[in-house]
């Protein structure tokens, strides 16, 4: 298959690469690196991405950022972060990629687990977890010509853990080859409208 991964040269990015690689062929995504810059906050981007790459048969979004903070102290604009990039840049993945991918073709994107285990300080990535796990399985009702659509939800991955450890407290982190397994099931496999929980 012919796979675009955005967001490869992020901790998930990378583990997902490392997984499908060996079995595909893969074009790497992000902002500064790769075989081609997007950025998902910048719709245009998205569409010269697929305009330059074709049709493929998957694409990945492991990209999108969100604000973390205590909710005494969160702005309207912070939780606006998570919503407009992190769910909206996804979305646009998807919106600007139906053309592009074959019939029977998959979107796979990337939530996380704080909507379903959250932390202190969580509320912003939480909200835009639980918004994708939304889309995705009622997307799934009406993607054209038997595409399919998953979210991964993974829990901290081991290589995250020093950057993240201070603030999720008593979260085991998981192991990256859980993780890329996940991936690997919403691109290889046959589910759709699933969120894809790896704790």
């Amino acid at each position: 298959m012919k796979i675009i991964i955005i967001g490869a040269s992020g901790d998930v990015g990378q583990v997902v690469c490392d997984e499908l690689s060996a079995r595909h062929d893969i074009i790497k995504v992000s902002r500064s690196s790769g075989d081609i810059h997007a950025d998902i906050a910048d719709r245009d981007s998205l569409v010269a991405m697929y305009d330059k790459v074709g049709t493929v048969d998957a694409v990945v979004s492991a990209a999108g950022t969100v604000h973390f903070g205590r909710l005494p102290d969160f702005t309207e604009d912070q939780m606006m972060l998570g919503l407009s990039n992190k769910v909206m840049g996804q979305i646009n993945v998807v919106l600007t990629g139906l053309g592009h991918v074959a019939d029977g073709g998959s979107f796979t994107l990337t939530s996380g687990i704080l909507d379903r285990d959250p932390i202190i300080m969580g509320v912003g990535p939480a909200v835009a977890n639980g918004a994708l796990g939304g889309f995705v399985t009622s997307a799934a009702l009406d993607m054209p010509r038997g595409q399919r659509i998953n979210v991964v939800s993974p829990g901290l991955l081991e290589v995250s853990e020093e950057a993240y450890r201070d603030i999720f407290h008593g979260h085991e982190a998981v192991s990256s080859k859980r993780v890329a397994l996940a991936y690997a099931k919403s691109v290889e496999g046959a589910i759709t409208g699933k969120v894809i929980a790896v704790d």
